[in-house]
């Protein structure tokens, strides 16, 4: 611990579990003062406990409770350094048999809820004349994709777009804006909705071994929120074991 977030306010959306909770329990250890937001009240709840953080029930997907949970953050601690959001949804589904009802709840809580999010942070920030807007993207979309994911690739690609204009917009207001570009993470949900197979598979498709866990990109979200990351804005840190690297399958330097 360095106290690298030494009194700052961090408001982070789609904190109840998984890769929020790692930047929660990370912005904690080094001494950010929280309030953590998602639509799951008992896990939000206890992630919130165990940081010593206030807790707002959150659908990022309408903007007055993103307005809510701002508000939330000024009432309890006067102002507002650091917003992270990190909700987002995944349903497995193919184009084919997505609906525009599919499509637009992806969209609503990925695309949308980013701008809330950015929307609701902007007010005080800009009053204030500094802060740091953090999104989670994803290689899906921005760079891979596979099949079942064609309305979540759209939003993270989506979400990259975002960051790029805001960045150019906010720049005057002393507010930088970036994002963080998971690869496959080792979740919760992860270990839940897919079997051994599946997870090993994954591990043989990165250089370094094995999928990534909620603090290896909680560590990329604290880089990018604290005074080290003052003149980086409009950018995203792929955090993937080097996912992207390999030309082919075949990519690994075996002994003779």
């Amino acid at each position: 611990m360095s106290d690298r977030l030494h009194n700052k306010v961090a408001l982070i959306i789609g904190a109840a579990r998984g890769i929020g909770k790692g930047i929660a329990q990370r912005f904690a250890e080094e001494g950010a003062r929280l309030v953590l937001a998602d639509t799951e009240m008992d896990a939000g709840m206890a992630a919130a406990e165990e940081c010593g953080a206030a807790f707002i029930q959150t659908d990022i997907s309408e903007m007055a409770d993103a307005e809510a949970a701002v508000a939330l953050a000024l009432q309890r601690y006067g102002h507002l350094d650091i917003l992270v959001q990190n909700a987002g949804i995944y349903p497995w589904q193919l184009i084919e048999n997505t609906s525009s009802d599919d499509w637009d709840r992806v969209m609503a809580v990925n695309l949308r809820g980013t701008f809330h999010a950015a929307r609701a942070a902007l007010v005080p920030m800009k009053a204030q004349g500094s802060g740091r807007m953090l999104f989670t993207s994803s290689i899906t979309g921005p760079h891979v994709t596979s099949p079942g994911h064609g309305h979540y690739s759209a939003s993270k690609a989506g979400i990259n777009g975002f960051i790029r204009a805001a960045a150019l917009e906010f720049s005057g207001y002393g507010i930088t804006v970036n994002g963080v570009e998971p690869g496959n993470i080792l979740t919760e949900a992860i270990e839940l909705h897919r079997g051994a197979a599946f997870i090993k598979n994954m591990e043989d498709a990165i250089p370094l071994g094995r999928l990534g866990s909620p603090r290896d990109i909680a560590n990329a979200f604290l880089f990018l929120a604290s005074d080290d990351a003052s003149y980086i804005t409009g950018t995203t840190i792929v955090v993937d074991g080097g996912q992207l690297l390999p030309e082919g399958k075949d990519f690994r330097l075996l002994p003779p």
